[in-house]
């Protein structure tokens, strides 16, 4: 992937299980209009409020079309009237970014420690 779209959003902290759900809900969205999920980040510790989805795409034609896309799918245009609805978003941020080659998905080198868990709670 060339390009990673970062969403950064501030979110009612006491809405946190009902944004868990709406980004479940992009899950299956966003593979299905085009872009790679690469996933969606809560809070875990610390600030309650911020939360992080990332997207990535080959270029920013592809970022379109997939925009194009995400409008004319009946269940994204649910799913993000369910959060404009219940206001479980209360601002939010894109910005794109793009992986600094040799840096990205490197597995840990300590014994004992599983690449595929590293990152869960």
């Amino acid at each position: 992937m060339t390009i990673t779209c970062i969403i950064r959003y501030e979110i009612d902290p006491f809405q946190r299980d009902a944004f868990k759900k709406y980004a479940e809900n992009w899950g299956r969205i966003i593979p299905r209009c085009g872009g790679h999920l690469v996933g969606y980040f809560l809070p875990h510790e610390g600030t309650s409020y911020v939360a992080w989805g990332l997207i990535a795409f080959e270029s920013l034609a592809a970022y379109e079309a997939y925009r194009a896309r995400l409008k004319a799918d009946p269940e994204a245009r649910e799913n993000l009237e369910m959060a404009r609805s219940k206001r479980i978003i209360l601002r939010e941020e894109r910005n794109f970014i793009e992986v600094v080659d040799g840096t990205f998905g490197l597995p840990s080198k300590l014994a004992g420690v599983k690449e595929s868990h590293a990152y869960t709670n």
